[in-house]
């Protein structure tokens, strides 16, 4: 019941905005032949009735005797127009009927519309080092076998499926990175299209064949960063991203580079960076500390998570998600737009509440 009521209230809200944006000057009618045969036959069967009403009433005063009026004339109480109320209300909605039944269009539209939401870039980690085991019940649901890889494709989609089914609009964008970094969706509204992009990253074929199996983070936060400035985002307000990775950066490890090297072009761009770091650290292997790493994406003005296990994860981007909720302002072109609905309720309105006032109040069931 609860959905039902959501379905309307979308409805009644989309019907408002057509009705303040769209004056009837702008409107094309698919329909007004149709309409205007409905006019004709509107008018035709009134007349008839009207007519049929005058013979009837002519008939029924042949042969009767006239009398004298036994009491005086009283003047006609002005308040007796109410009981024509419902009759008005039906008449008052018949025009908006008219102009639904015509099929109105906007042929071209152009609006700036602003939704809750922020523009989003994930990143994914696919080096072989993510081939470390991250069991998870839920994230790694159908995947090949328990590597962190699979389980951070799966946190993925879980944060795009909980982004879509919240109340916001986000922009998102898929960058999967090695030693190189690939955009693999650009920035979308289509959610649809940013699931499959992680489902086809999440086959295994597909993993074992991505080419840069190193770790250069920096290379994902410089093509993330190009992509926002290509976009031109980089002035707006709301741009942040999101990196699933285990932290094991060849350039921090191997040459020389630091962490705050990694995040600066994000930093310069004033994107926050909210860093996932994903697997255990292995035994024997040479690792980045998590405070090198929180420190340097707090400089961004993000947020640092240890996701050791799906748990952690989860909490991680439920906390994302809560400090992701900004505004996109978009501009949004149509062809073809039906306009008919707000029209349609403003008819099914009036004449719904003349059927309540006829149903329910005596005053209005006495027929003119």
């Amino acid at each position: 019941m609860t959905e039902q009521f959501r379905a309307l209230l979308t409805v009644l809200r989309g019907s408002w905005a057509d009705w303040n944006s769209v004056r009837l000057a702008d409107l094309q009618f698919a329909q007004a032949a149709t309409a205007r045969m409905v006019v004709v036959a509107i008018i035709g069967v009134a007349v008839a009735v009207l007519l049929l009403r005058i013979m009837v009433r002519a008939s029924a005063y042949r042969g009767r005797v006239a009398l004298p009026a036994l009491v005086p004339f009283a003047t006609p109480s002005r308040s007796s127009i109410v009981r024509h109320g419902a009759l008005l209300l039906g008449l008052a909605g018949l025009p908006f009927f008219i102009i639904a039944l015509a099929d109105p269009r906007t042929a071209v539209t152009r609006e700036e519309v602003s939704y809750p939401g922020r523009r989003i870039s994930l990143m994914i980690d696919a080096s072989s080092s993510m081939l470390t085991a991250l069991p998870a019940n839920r994230f790694a649901e159908g995947a090949p076998n328990n590597a962190a890889f699979f389980t951070t494709v799966g946190a993925a989609r879980y944060f795009i499926e909980r982004r879509m089914n919240g109340s916001y609009r986000d922009l998102m964008s898929l960058i999967e990175f090695g030693d190189d970094a690939y955009v693999i969706t650009p920035f979308t509204t289509d959610y649809e299209n940013i699931l499959l992009s992680t489902s086809l990253i999440g086959d295994w074929q597909e993993f074992m064949s991505f080419p840069d199996q190193g770790t250069v983070i920096a290379r994902a936060v410089s093509q993330s960063v190009a992509m926002f400035e290509s976009f031109k985002y980089l002035d707006a307000a709301g741009n942040l991203m999101v990196i699933f990775t285990d932290g094991a950066d060849a350039e921090v490890l191997e040459n020389g580079k630091s962490a705050f090297d990694v995040v600066e072009d994000a930093r310069r761009a004033k994107i926050p960076i909210y860093f996932i770091k994903v697997a255990r650290d292995v035994p024997g292997r040479v690792q980045i500390g998590d405070d090198i790493w929180r420190s340097a994406v707090e400089r961004t003005g993000g947020h640092f998570y240890p996701g050791a296990d799906e748990g952690s994860i989860q909490k991680a981007l439920a906390d994302i998600d809560r400090a992701s909720a900004g505004k996109i302002e978009l501009k949004q072109y149509s062809t073809e737009r039906p306009r008919f609905s707000p029209y349609a309720l403003a008819a099914a309105a009036m004449w719904s509440l003349a059927l309540l006032l006829r149903m329910t109040v005596p005053t209005f069931r006495t027929f003119p």
